[in-house]
């Protein structure tokens, strides 16, 4: 069910299938609640929130002349060479973390049966992770993939916001989230089934090393191939999954009755009073969470989730004990 039943608790401008920019924008202001170490979604992404001398490491500053107690490691040879006399290379500690937002927004994202569609949620919780790392004086970049975007590589397209610090950088990516939920909305059925694995090349390409990558998906397109290229991705980086999910994909609805139902890949018509259609997408949702589980597990990548059919603010409140 592409169409969502919308009630009062959407966000404001928000009809739970579009993405706007007046609803994605107010996360900014909801940012500072998280700042906390308690209350960080950083925190609770993580366990802790690591000090702001964070990053790659060391980078470059200049070369001087070598004086006593120097470590010799950091000799520069090629100047000493040219000159004649030993010059050293200082560096100074990297403070700006790149973080990088992987957004599936791809066809079975296009779907929700209560409150708002996967990808508007995906979409929100990219928005105040935008956001919180500016706040976190970090730079924030973006793949999205949706498989008909602006960029085209290898048969797919995505649109890709290289990492940037300030406003700027939380303000391409919402920009691009919303050129990206429209495109994709006109175009399903279109996404090539290899396009998920083509994107998380973009990705790697793209990613500065020592980068916190978060990638927020359903995980449907996920294939067991894709484990390579994500243990190359963690060689030197942090990966975090957020997976977005529908009640409906675990079979849990109010609904008794037949409902013709697609995941944009192939439709049918349901009987939802039937207990067994209820139990057959349970396990299918099983299925597929032992798939994504295993997949996390043998790479050490935490796994979270997030539901399409709860705002997302009331999942991360003070009172709650994280995303679960």
């Amino acid at each position: 069910m592409k169409t969502t039943h919308i009630n009062v608790a959407l966000p404001p401008h928000s009809d739970g299938v579009n993405v706007c920019l007046a609803e994605l924008l107010p996360y900014k202001n909801q940012a500072v609640r998280w700042l906390a170490p308690a209350k960080s979604i950083w925190s609770q992404l993580n366990g802790h929130h690591q000090s702001r001398h964070k990053g790659r490491g060391m980078n470059f500053s200049e070369v001087r002349p070598y004086q006593a107690g120097d470590d010799i490691r950091s000799i520069d040879w090629r100047v000493t060479a040219r000159t004649g006399k030993t010059h050293t290379k200082l560096f100074t500690e990297e403070r700006e973390q790149p973080i990088m937002l992987f957004i599936d927004l791809s066809s079975s994202m296009q779907f929700g049966s209560q409150l708002m569609l996967k990808s508007v949620q995906a979409a929100h919780f990219a928005s105040l992770l935008s956001w919180l790392a500016i706040d976190e004086q970090d730079r924030i970049g973006a793949v999205i993939y949706n498989g008909i975007n602006t960029i085209e590589y290898n048969g797919i397209n995505t649109i890709e916001c290289k990492p940037t610090a300030r406003q700027r950088g939380p303000l391409q990516i919402i920009n691009a989230l919303i050129l990206a939920q429209h495109d994709a909305l006109q175009a399903i059925n279109t996404s090539r089934h290899d396009g998920f694995s083509i994107a998380l090349k973009r990705l790697h390409y793209l990613c500065p090393k020592g980068s916190e990558i978060v990638i927020i998906s359903d995980f449907h397109t996920l294939k067991a191939t894709d484990k390579r290229r994500l243990s190359q991705l963690r060689q030197h980086n942090r990966i975090q999954f957020v997976q977005i999910y529908d009640p409906l994909e675990q079979g849990q609805t109010q609904f008794r009755g037949y409902e013709h139902v697609t995941d944009n890949k192939q439709s049918a018509w349901l009987d939802f009073s039937a207990k067994k259609t209820r139990d057959s997408l349970s396990q299918q949702y099983q299925t597929h969470q032992n798939f994504i589980h295993e997949m996390a597990t043998s790479l050490a990548i935490p796994l979270h989730s997030l539901s399409a059919a709860q705002p997302l603010l009331q999942q991360l409140g003070a009172h709650s004990q994280g995303i679960r």
